[in-house]
């Protein structure tokens, strides 16, 4: 096994905490998913949101699902930056898989599908 990161994103239709805390919950699994990681393999899960989502953590959400609560999570800002994607969650996964770096698949969902479709694979 060897210690990976696992990026993804997703956009968010609006500022409320119920859709910030779906889409990461969204997010989280699918990355999970798709790179067959058990929860207990992941080192730390790292969020960061745009300027425009102030309504809830995506941390909050993903704690509501039991196999994910033990999981050190962190939730940070990202710089606003003029034109970039507005309405986005990202996220970076520490864990450890059975993947060679080029194997590991990236998520990016919704309005992130176009930030890096050099690495999302679907």
């Amino acid at each position: 096994m060897a210690l990976r990161g696992i990026r993804g994103a997703i956009t968010v239709d609006e500022n409320s905490r119920e859709k910030i805390w779906q889409a990461a919950l969204e997010l989280v699994t699918k990355i999970l998913s798709r790179n067959e990681v058990r929860p207990e393999d992941v080192g730390a899960i790292i969020f960061s949101t745009t300027e425009d989502l102030t309504d809830g953590f995506p941390t909050f959400g993903v704690r509501q699902f039991p196999a994910l609560r033990l999981i050190p999570l962190f939730d940070t800002r990202e710089p606003a930056i003029e034109n970039s994607l507005p309405m986005c969650i990202r996220v970076l996964i520490l864990a450890d898989v059975d993947k060679k770096q080029n194997e590991v698949r990236h998520v990016y969902l919704e309005g992130a599908k176009n930030l890096r479709l050099d690495l999302d694979r679907d």
